[in-house]
């Protein structure tokens, strides 16, 4: 068994909008587990896609593939795609199982 698993992952980049009360406990939460704000919500949503059962039966489905886009992505030139970002051990209370499906 190896000591080190090493996965590459695409990333983007992406704006969002939260409420205040919401922004705020994001950067609560990152300072709680000494992690950033973008940790806290990338991981909070693969745990809420990974818990809800209905979403899961969802992706299932043959309507999950034909979802049209609704996030503006922002493309990252390939020379600061090439760079693999240095990945840490995620802090136990935001771990969650992850699944290869495309992030936004």
């Amino acid at each position: 068994m190896p000591l080190l698993e090493v996965v590459q992952t695409r990333q983007i980049s992406a704006s969002i909008r939260l409420t205040d009360s919401t922004a705020t406990q994001v950067d609560q939460y990152a300072a709680f587990i000494r992690a950033c704000a973008d940790d806290v919500v990338e991981q909070a949503l693969a745990y809420v896609f990974s818990k809800d059962r209905d979403f899961q039966d969802f992706l299932k489905t043959p309507e999950a593939r034909k979802v049209a886009s609704t996030l503006r992505i922002r493309k990252v030139p390939a020379s600061e795609a090439s760079v693999p970002a240095a990945q840490k051990p995620l802090p136990a209370p935001v771990a969650a199982p992850v699944s290869q499906a495309k992030s936004a």
